[in-house]
C-alpha cells in the first residue's frame, strides 16, 4: 500500500469517485484491483528460499562516493527520503523527476531541485524510454545500480500498468545500458497475494527482473517488500483529536500490519545497494514492534489523547455494497472501470493484512514478518497530534 503500499491506505474520505457514500477509515488506501469472485487466487512467495546465485557486482568493493545510483521516483513519498538517505552516506546519486513534481504537480522545477539538493537531477519522463534515454545521455555518466521507486499515482487500471510495469521496465532497460549491474525494486508485500491491478503489474516486472539476473551474470537484484507506511494509519489522527470517532471496519481486527517509517524504508532500501547478502532476494520488511490491528491503533490514539476511546465500526459489506453498484455502472459506463477498481482496493485493504504469507498455512504471520528500524507507529501518532499531517498527504493516491 498502497502499498499500503506499498501503496498504501489513509481512512478518511472516500476517493472523489466514491464520494456519493459514507465516509470510511484510513488504515485503507493503495492501489487496485479486480472482481473477487471471477479470480483463481494465486499466493506468491515473499521470500526466496533458494536466491539466484550471481557474482557481486565490482562496483560493491568501491567506497560510496566513487559509486553512481540512479534513483526513479525520486520525488515519491518514499523516492525523497531515499535520496536523502543514499546522499547522507555519500552516495553520488542521479534523481529522475518530472519537472513538474510533487501531489498533481505542485513542484516547479526549481522546488524539485531544492528538495533533491545533494544529488544530480535529471528531468525526465520515466514513461518514454526514448527521452529518457535522451536525458541520461546528456549527464555524460555510466551507473552502477539503481533504485526504483515508482508507483501508480492514481492506482487506475491503465496508470498501474504504465507505471508499476512499463515505467519500471523502462528504468531498468536505461539503467542497464548505462552499466548498472544491480537493481532494487520498491514493490509491497501485498503482492504476495495478488488481487488488484497494480499488483499483477508490479509482479509481472519482478518475474522479469528475476529473469534478467538468470540470463546475465555480474547482474543482480533486491527486491522490497515493505508493510504499511505510517502515513496510512495516520489519516484520523486530527478527526479524533477533533472528537470524532475512530472508524474501522467489522470487530477492527479483520487485519493487522507492523507499519514502517519513511526513513527507516529509505535506510533499508540504502542498506540493499550496497549488501550483498541482500541480492538476488525477495525481503519483506516491517517496522519494529508488535502488529497492530486497526483496534488497537484506535486504542493507541485516544489513549495518547487521554480520551475515552469512541469507535464506529463499520460492517464489511458496506464496501462489498458500494462495490457491486460501481460495477453494475461500470457495465453501462464503462469510464468507471477505475472507480471500481477503487472500490475493490478499499475492500482489499479492509480485510488483508499488511504481514507475509506464511506458505504453508496460507495465513498472515507476524513472528515472521521481518522488522526493521526503530521508529514506531506511537511516536509517530504523538508528533501528528503535535505538528498534523503535512508533508504526509497521500494526495492522488488517497481512497478514504
Amino acid at each position: 500500500m498502497a502499498t499500503l503500499t506499498s501503496s498504501s491506505s489513509s481512512l478518511l474520505l472516500l476517493h472523489s469517485h466514491l464520494s456519493a457514500f459514507p465516509p470510511l477509515p484510513p488504515f485503507l488506501s493503495f492501489s487496485p484491483l479486480r472482481s473477487q469472485s471471477k479470480l483463481k487466487l494465486r499466493i506468491f512467495s515473499v521470500s526466496n528460499s533458494s536466491p539466484i546465485s550471481s557474482p557481486s557486482p565490482p562496483f560493491r568493493s568501491k567506497p560510496p562516493a566513487e559509486t553512481t545510483v540512479l534513483v526513479a521516483g525520486a520525488t515519491g513519498y518514499i523516492g525523497k527520503f531515499v535520496v536523502r538517505e543514499l546522499t547522507s552516506r555519500g552516495f553520488n546519486v542521479v534523481s529522475i523527476a518530472r519537472r513538474r513534481s510533487g501531489i498533481r504537480g505542485s513542484n516547479d522545477a526549481d522546488e524539485t531541485l531544492r528538495l533533491l539538493s545533494g544529488s544530480t537531477v535529471c528531468f525526465s519522463d520515466v514513461t518514454d524510454l526514448d527521452a529518457l534515454n535522451r536525458a541520461l545521455d546528456d549527464l555524460s555518466l555510466s551507473v552502477d545500480a539503481v533504485v526504483c521507486c515508482l508507483a501508480s499515482r492514481s492506482g487506475g487500471v491503465k496508470d498501474s500498468w504504465n507505471i508499476d510495469y512499463h515505467a519500471t521496465k523502462n528504468t531498468l532497460l536505461a539503467g542497464r545500458r548505462l552499466g548498472a549491474s544491480h537493481f532494487v525494486l520498491l514493490s509491497a508485500i501485498c503482492v504476495q497475494k495478488p488481487l488488484l491491478e497494480f499488483q499483477r503489474a508490479k509482479l509481472k516486472f519482478e518475474a522479469e527482473l528475476q529473469r534478467e539476473a538468470m540470463e546475465s551474470p555480474g547482474f543482480t537484484y533486491s527486491i522490497v517488500r515493505p508493510t504499511a507506511f505510517f502515513k496510512s494509519l495516520g489519516g484520523q489522527v486530527e478527526t479524533v483529536k477533533d472528537g470524532k470517532p475512530y472508524v474501522m471496519f467489522g470487530d477492527g481486527k479483520l487485519c493487522a500490519c507492523k507499519p514502517i517509517s519513511e526513513e527507516d524504508l529509505a535506510s533499508f532500501i540504502a542498506d540493499c545497494v550496497m549488501d550483498a547478502d541482500k541480492a538476488c532476494k525477495i525481503l519483506p520488511v516491517g517496522g519494529p514492534g508488535e502488529a497492530l490491528t486497526p483496534l488497537e491503533q484506535g486504542e493507541m490514539l485516544f489513549r495518547l489523547l487521554g480520551r475515552e476511546p469512541k469507535f464506529l465500526k463499520v460492517p464489511i459489506g458496506v464496501m462489498d455494497f458500494v462495490i457491486g453498484v460501481l460495477e453494475f455502472l461500470s457495465r453501462l459506463i464503462p469510464a468507471l472501470e477505475d472507480a471500481v477498481e477503487f472500490g475493490r482496493i478499499g475492500r482489499y485493504y479492509a480485510a488483508e493484512s499488511m504481514l507475509l504469507l506464511d506458505q504453508e498455512t496460507g495465513e498472515y504471520s507476524a513472528e515472521k514478518t521481518p522488522s526493521y528500524g526503530k521508529d514506531t507507529l506511537e511516536d509517530f501518532f504523538q508528533r501528528v497530534i503535535r505538528e498534523g499531517m503535512a508533508g504526509q498527504e497521500l494526495g492522488e493516491q488517497t481512497i478514504f
